[in-house]
């Protein structure tokens, strides 16, 4: 089976189980969804979305979270880890968006990518979830479901982005980097499955007899 024949088959499997795809992350704007999104770094969205609620009870926009003191702010997303870092990053780039954006989420990468705690995973996250641009957010775990799938041979995130992007037409690349994380979650989990046992790894490769080797971003 070419490459191409197995992000079809990927992509038609992914839209017949998750024909909706809500975004895991609760958040009611683009800031607290920006918010979520840093906090979900080594993190479970289970775990940010227990977390939030009193955060943003403290502070739910940037003006008031820019007045806030990070360890504040630590003492609150602790149980999301990296809490030290991730306090002064929210704090840092509240008081960003007050000063040099009106206290607006800005609608492009490098200015998502210039604030602190914000790599391009998240700012991807952010254009496509709350702004609906064309984006293909890769975690570790999308680069290693695509990696068993034979969609990519990357060594790193940034390659498996790339690759992706070349097999997947660019209107459902929201929908299917959500896609494919439910479909890990639930059926091709790094414990789970080995590249031997979901049902799209055994369409992809039916007589694949081995694990296959995923390299770690």
């Amino acid at each position: 089976m070419l490459k191409q024949e197995r992000a079809d088959l990927v992509r038609k499997r992914l839209d017949e189980l998750y024909p909706t795809t809500p975004i895991p992350l609760d958040h009611t704007d683009e800031y607290t969804l920006l918010v979520a999104v840093l906090l979900s770094a080594q993190c479970t969205d289970k775990r940010v979305n227990e977390v939030t609620p009193a955060l943003f009870k403290l502070a739910d926009n940037p003006f008031d979270m820019a007045k806030k003191k990070p360890l504040t702010v630590e003492k609150i997303i602790k149980p999301c880890g990296l809490s030290p870092r991730k306090s002064r990053a929210i704090v840092e780039l509240s008081q960003i968006l007050v000063d040099e954006h009106n206290g607006v989420v800005p609608q492009s990468f490098e200015a998502l990518e210039a604030l602190p705690g914000v790599g391009h995973k998240t700012a991807s996250v952010v254009m496509s979830q709350a702004f609906g641009v064309p984006a293909f957010p890769v975690d570790t775990h999308i680069h290693r479901l695509a990696q068993r799938w034979g969609l990519t041979n990357g060594k790193n995130v940034v390659q498996t982005e790339k690759d992706l992007k070349q097999l997947f037409p660019k209107d459902s690349w929201n929908k299917l980097h959500l896609q494919i994380i439910f479909y890990g979650r639930e059926f091709c989990t790094a414990r789970g499955c080995d590249g031997l046992v979901c049902e799209i790894c055994v369409s992809c490769y039916p007589r694949r007899r081995t694990a296959p080797v995923v390299h770690s971003p």
